[in-house]
């Protein structure tokens, strides 16, 4: 392999706070996201992908590796009541068919 590609450093991690500071940051400015991403050293696509989260999901726009949004996660808990009322029903019918054989 060539030395160039070992020698790719780690991507860079920035946590929320950094986050929301620097979207009001960008909105406040009249600056272009060139001049921005410049001026931070954070390269412009990540910017974008920061606003446009940010205008997505206003109130939770930046929530963090592996945690879920609070609509998310009530999706995620609605997805799992609903197996266990089905599993529950499944359960319920076997056994109506197992009681209804013995009256016969």
């Amino acid at each position: 392999m060539p030395e160039e590609v070992n020698a790719v450093s780690e991507r860079k991690r920035y946590n929320r706070k950094f986050k929301e500071e620097t979207v009001k940051y960008i909105q406040e400015q009249r600056k272009s996201m060139d001049e921005i991403a410049l001026e931070l050293n954070i390269p412009k696509g990540t910017l974008k992908g920061w606003m446009s989260t940010y205008r997505q999901f206003p109130d939770e726009p930046f929530v963090g590796s592996g945690r879920l949004r609070s609509q998310e996660q009530q999706i995620v808990d609605l997805e799992q009541k609903n197996k266990d009322l089905e599993e529950e029903i499944a359960i319920l019918k076997k056994a109506m068919h197992i009681f209804s054989k013995d009256r016969s």
